[in-house]
């Protein structure tokens, strides 16, 4: 049967998504949603200003506690807020935003992150390889891809996939394949997910009030295989049981997911998105609607502890709108809402006013109508994306020192890191052509610790023989360096002995000031039930 005209667009979308459509969602007969413009524009503020209050709440105590409940003061002012205008998770996805201004809403991907990686700010995990990658000509999708990012499941779509969802007011659908699309520029499956989830919480917020069935719907997006998917389902279990007593959830959910993290492998730290998208569920379940609260216990579960409670105020932004915010939060964002977010030329005033105008276009393309200050938007029923694992069955086992001469030999002229006296170096390096590193590991995967600095050089990769890939360890982009990165990783590989061979070839890119490449520890994985697999809670 032939799609209705207005069912086209999402079709075309859906198709390109390789996501299965139901036929009842071409046979069904038309519904909308109404909403007054002032409304929508009021909750968009509201989602805006959530987004503000909560990163400067949380800035404070970001990683200071990891894998334990923060449980020092929380300090927090209305003058605070102005701490957002150099904030990443505001000015990166203005980025993107900026990106839709000049390139158009249906923009390739390789346009928005081309903008993100030749932006003048510092970027880190999935977005810092995602800007190394395509300085490497690795463009989206590939860019997010496991193969090519091991940051692919971390947070940073999760905290920059706000603005997708402020303009898709009740239209998942829009917001999924939107979030699709510029998601695998830095990330892919669970990490994916963490931004179709979060654009999916605001969508459902515009037209409903219960936390729970916000949460609920907004599931709907994301595949129920996925991890991602268990650990949301996880805290709504958790919060059943323990309705009253968020700490006692906090502390089992911590137990099954809490050292899943692939890129913080064998480290407390955690920047997982399903892990840091619970606890934007937690504080939304347990805040219960109240601003204040709902940003404290976000603030307290850790981690990354300012992006958690801005996602979780800024879906209580959109359900209540500007308007119904505490007065002292109003005054706080109005106080600033003309000054520009560094990086952008984006103010609050003018990205409500920007995501406002988007989000017409957008309820006018999906079949909904504007008429006077009556807008109709019509239904969209979520469909969850195709499943993407980024790390099947894949659990960290041991890291090797490059000083362990019994486990790594070195030939050539490799030297110590410079280092003051009474300390021990932390990495070796050469540019010398010809100087190699040589590791046999029992495992299913490797990830090799080196530098990415501004006298980086390249080096060829050797797998049981096999030339694997070329990497190129030059970066200073925006004048950033990163020491203790993947500077390449192999994962899936057949259970059973493997020997991996560097070999510094001598070469660099014009811009580097030197053929270097550091190398400071081996990461060994192997192929095995992760902790979450067959996690039992004990009281559940």
């Amino acid at each position: 049967m032939k799609a209705p005209a207005n069912d086209i667009a999402d079709f075309i979308e859906a198709r390109m998504m390789h996501i299965p459509i139901p036929h009842s969602s071409v046979n069904q007969a038309v519904e909308f949603r109404k909403i007054d413009t002032d409304v929508l524009r009021d909750k968009i503020a509201g989602g805006w200003a959530g987004k503000m209050i909560g990163v400067t709440y949380g800035a404070p105590t970001e990683f200071h506690a990891m894998q334990k409940i923060y449980k020092d003061s929380i300090r927090w002012k209305p003058s605070d807020i102005k701490g957002s205008l150099w904030q990443d998770d505001l000015y990166v996805q203005l980025t993107f935003l900026m990106s839709m201004d000049r390139f158009g809403v249906n923009a390739p991907a390789k346009k928005f992150q081309e903008m993100f990686a030749k932006a003048g700010y510092h970027l880190w995990h999935a977005n810092m390889q995602a800007r190394k990658n395509y300085y490497d000509s690795i463009f989206a999708p590939l860019s997010g891809n496991p193969q090519y990012n091991i940051h692919a499941d971390d947070i940073d779509f999760q905290i920059e996939a706000d603005y997708i969802g402020f303009m898709c007011p009740g239209m998942p659908l829009k917001a999924s394949a939107t979030a699709d699309r510029v998601g695998h520029i830095m990330n892919y499956g669970d990490g994916v997910y963490g931004g179709i989830f979060v654009a999916a919480l605001y969508s459902e917020a515009f037209f409903e009030k219960d936390i729970n069935l916000i949460i609920e719907n907004a599931l709907k997006s994301i595949p129920p295989e996925s991890d991602y998917y268990r650990t949301i389902k996880d805290v709504i279990k958790l919060h059943k049981h323990y309705p009253d007593d968020w700490r006692s959830a906090w502390k089992e959910l911590e137990a099954k997911w809490g050292d899943v993290d692939i890129c913080g492998a064998g480290d407390p730290f955690n920047i997982d998105a399903k892990l840091n998208g619970a606890y934007i569920v937690m504080g939304l379940l347990y805040g219960n609607g109240d601003p204040l609260k709902t940003l404290e216990i976000s603030t307290r579960c850790g981690q990354d502890s300012d992006c958690n409670p801005s996602n979780a105020l800024a879906v209580l932004g959109v359900l209540k709108g500007f308007s119904n915010l505490p007065e002292n939060m109003r005054k706080g964002i109005e106080a600033i809402s003309d000054s520009i977010f560094i990086n952008t030329n984006y103010s609050f005033n003018k990205a409500v006013e920007s995501t406002y105008n988007y989000a017409l276009g957008f309820i006018k393309e999906s079949g909904g109508t504007v008429s006077g200050k009556t807008l109709k938007i019509k239904i969209q029923e979520p469909v969850p994306p195709v499943i993407e694992v980024s790390f099947p069955d894949l659990v960290f086992d041991r890291s090797i020192s490059v000083f362990d001469n019994g486990a790594i030999k070195r030939k050539g002229s490799w030297k110590n890191q410079d280092v003051t006296a009474g300390k021990k170096p932390s990495w070796i390096f050469s540019g010398k052509k010809g100087d190699e590193l040589e590791f046999k590991f029992e495992g299913t995967g490797l990830s090799i610790t080196g530098n990415w600095v501004k006298d980086g050089g390249k080096a060829d990769i050797y797998l049981d023989g096999n030339l694997h890939r070329n990497i190129d360890t030059y970066y200073y982009f925006s004048k950033q360096q990163h020491p203790d990165v993947s500077v390449w990783h192999a994962f899936g590989l057949t259970p059973g002995t493997h020997t991996m061979k560097l070999i510094v070839n001598g070469d660099k890119r014009s811009e580097s000031a030197g053929t270097n490449v550091y190398i400071s520890n081996m990461l060994v994985f192997k192929t095995a039930p992760k902790k979450s697999d067959n996690f039992k809670y004990s009281k559940l």
